[in-house]
């Protein structure tokens, strides 16, 4: 699949933590110069392509987007108007993140300053993770290692050691955002089993 040529700036002589910041920088940059009617037709390809790389899947774990990520709220509606369970973050006791069933656009709010929406339902833990047979989550850049950069919490890292073995996970990107050079790491960070993007999926 070819990629989409977008310059990002050298790190690899600068410290982790600001060659991370660094690029999310770009990152952020490129996704806020995209128009509204560029993010409605990537959305179109991206949706169509989660729900192929989804197939049959009957629980899935997602991510409500939020500002210029890839979009996820059309998607997830389909999925469960098509009978699927869906579980998206969702904020616990003392802030904790954690997830809840999904259960419409219409039954999200924002429950604290700065996190995404989420529904209304009880909030579970991580074991709920058990149930799922594919996990779909955001990324700013992923390699072809699979390594991904995200935007910053570690979050979503702890979340796949909860994931159980074999089970597929996907980081859903822009064309622009799957990279071929290495991306800035540690013993933290994971590595997804695919991306999601508009023109297709790649299994890494």
């Amino acid at each position: 699949m070819a990629l989409h040529k977008v310059h990002y700036p050298s790190v690899s002589n600068l410290p982790l933590r600001e060659a991370k910041a660094t690029l999310r920088a770009a990152v952020r940059k490129n996704r806020k110069a995209r128009s509204h009617a560029q993010l409605e037709a990537l959305e179109h390809d991206l949706m169509a392509q989660a729900l192929d790389f989804i197939g049959d899947s009957k629980v899935i774990a997602s991510y409500i987007s939020v500002n210029q990520e890839p979009p996820t709220l059309r998607l997830s509606d389909a999925l469960i108007a098509n009978g699927r369970r869906l579980l998206v973050p969702k904020l616990g006791p003392g802030l904790s993140r954690e997830w809840a069933w999904y259960q419409g656009h219409e039954d999200l709010s924002e429950q604290a300053p700065g996190r995404p929406p989420a529904p209304s339902g009880q909030p579970l833990g991580a074991e709920i993770l058990g149930e799922v047979n594919l996990v779909i989550i955001p990324a700013l850049l992923v390699n072809h290692d699979g390594m991904r950069l995200g935007q910053g919490g570690g979050w979503y890292d702890r979340v796949l050691k909860q994931v159980p073995r074999g089970t597929p996970v996907a980081a859903m990107i822009f064309p622009e955002e799957f990279v071929d050079f290495a991306l800035p790491q540690d013993e933290n960070d994971m590595p997804v089993s695919a991306v999601i993007l508009p023109d297709g999926v790649v299994q890494l």
